[in-house]
């Protein structure tokens, strides 16, 4: 039901009727689609041809494994006198990289010529710098909307600011959208890494062209470890495998295609989705495994797409983390939807399919699992822990304010676009209405008014879900009142840990228990579905005290 609504939202679709076929097209792989509008037609729709994932074959590339960063020496702590710490410098350039065997290279954008970016691998106390160096050509090769906020003509065409997302860090580290630097500058940010253990990742955060930016490579995963995990004998080394999924559009040479409307002066369209899935970077992989227990690192890097994850084998997958750490004990799960944005951190045992091959899935394959035939190393030096981290609830009676925030689609007849993506029907530029004291715990009632599910990501902070309630959306529209359709639900078990990102479904409120404990300043909540955020469903808030 939720893959529906994401089709039947996604309008501005490139993919047509080619993106649901289960069995390639006669025509040997050419899927021709007319891209729907997004706004005023000003010119005839292009027919774009485009690559159909069903034509190639799949399996043939083993899965990548990204490289894990090293320092580039030390440098003073700026906060920390006479101390020194790791330094990192990462250029951001343009690449050609193979994303398939029988494609041509493909254009990337990516972190250290690296697609995903490279792996940061840290430790939870210990800061480090990161110099982030736009090496980047000056001109995009994707379709800017000058109509969108921050995306004006008159800014630098190719911009880019780093939001290391679920960071805990002081505001000017946390790649703040306007905070963006044109090619042939750098900005230099630091990451004290006071939280827990958990599977953190980094991208683009630049104002109006985040989801151009990400769609062309700029994302990576950022690993926190810490005494505890150390303490589990969780799978490690070649056993621990980060696993960055996102969806893409290709064209007949392998180059990526971002879907654009028909109005070359408003090129922007409500979502975007791809037929063709890539695993750290190469279309539907296959990796060898031994007949033992792994963990995965899974990460959902889409700008839309929604994953079901299950295995073909029918076995369960065993969650272990989720966005901000660990969960208490792990939690056996047939599948798995994974939001954009959100992280998993997955233990899966392959004892039991020595000599078969396993498929990751979600509405068709994703990796295949080669299992070696011999047993010998089924169970060698890691276990299934029995508990893992405790996550205490936090009472709702701890909040000192409870807000009530709505995410709406409106109407926006006299603008480039047909639809204003808003939460709680603001939009970016008005004055901050979401101002946290310091210390203080909240409670966020998210609101959904819309046909759509929305990931909502809050930066800065870690929060609990409550409980999911459905209400009556149309009651609200005429009447401006609450009135529920059911009972509270408590969290999926799924939802059980520490999270940065919600999934906020329609005709629900989602209650989220949030505290602002880290630091002040001025940072944001927005949709984690690229296209809606770069129509104003971003808004800041501020931690004062």
């Amino acid at each position: 039901m939720m893959e529906r609504r994401r089709f039947l939202y996604g309008t501005a679709l490139l993919l047509g009727s080619c993106r649901r076929r289960l069995n390639p097209p006669e025509d040997g792989g050419l899927c021709e689609a007319s891209v729907k509008a997004a706004g005023p037609v000003t010119a005839a729709a292009p027919v774009i041809k485009q690559l159909n994932a069903w034509s190639i074959p799949w399996f043939v590339d083993r899965l990548p494994i990204p490289p894990v960063l090293k320092a580039d020496g030390k440098r003073a702590d700026p906060e920390a006198p006479g101390k020194m710490i790791p330094y990192f410098r990462v250029p951001l350039r343009e690449v050609v990289a193979k994303v398939h065997r029988d494609l041509p290279p493909t254009r990337l954008w990516t972190y250290a010529g690296s697609f995903p970016g490279p792996t940061f691998d840290t430790r939870s106390g210990q800061a480090l710098l990161v110099e982030w160096v736009n090496e980047l050509p000056e001109k995009h090769f994707l379709p800017i909307d000058h109509n969108l906020c921050g995306a004006g003509a008159d800014h630098a065409e190719v911009r880019t600011v780093v939001h290391v997302h679920g960071a805990r860090v002081p505001p000017e580290s946390d790649g703040y959208p306007e905070n963006w630097y044109a090619p042939g500058a750098s900005a230099l940010h630091r990451y004290p890494n006071r939280q827990d253990a958990a599977t953190l990742w980094y991208h683009d955060h630049a104002m109006g062209i985040e989801r151009l930016n990400q769609y062309a490579g700029l994302f990576g995963t950022f690993l926190i470890r810490d005494e505890i995990e150390d303490a589990l004998r969780l799978p490690a080394g070649e056993y621990e495998i980060p696993l960055v999924l996102c969806d893409r559009v290709f064209d007949l040479e392998g180059q990526l295609v971002y879907p654009a409307s028909p109005n070359p002066d408003a090129p922007w369209v409500p979502e975007v989705y791809g037929d063709a899935v890539l695993a750290n970077g190469k279309l539907f992989p296959y990796l060898e495994v031994q007949p033992r227990l792994y963990r995965f690192r899974v990460l959902n890097a889409s700008n839309a797409r929604f994953f079901e994850l299950r295995l073909s084998s029918g076995q369960p997958m065993h969650l272990i983390g989720t966005d901000q750490g660990f969960v208490p004990a792990p939690i056996p799960l047939q599948t798995l939807q994974l939001a954009p944005a959100e992280r998993a951190d997955l233990l899966v045992d392959f004892s039991a399919s020595a000599g078969q091959n396993v498929t990751l899935k979600s509405s068709y394959d994703l990796v295949q699992f080669r299992v070696a035939p011999s047993r010998g190393a089924a169970k060698a030096g890691a276990i299934l822990p029995k508990a893992l981290r405790p996550v205490p609830r936090t009472p709702a009676g701890d909040a000192v304010k409870t807000r009530f925030l709505t995410l709406n689609h409106n109407e926006a007849p006299h603008t480039h676009r047909k639809t204003l993506m808003l939460l709680n029907q603001s939009r970016w530029q008005d004055p901050v209405t979401e101002t946290a004291d310091f210390g203080t715990t909240e409670i966020w009632e998210l609101v959904n008014l819309t046909d759509d599910s929305h990931p909502i990501h809050l930066h800065l902070v870690r929060f609990q879900i409550l409980d999911r309630q459905p209400f009556l959306a149309d009651f609200y529209t005429m009447r401006g009142q609450l009135r529920f359709g059911g009972p509270p639900q408590p969290p999926l078990p799924q939802d059980a840990g520490w999270k940065d990102t919600v999934r906020v479904d329609p005709n629900f409120v989602t209650r989220i228990i949030v505290k602002f404990d880290s630091y002040k300043g001025r940072y944001l909540w927005h949709c984690h579905i690229l296209e809606h955020a770069a129509n104003e469903m971003m808004r800041p808030f501020e931690v004062v005290g």
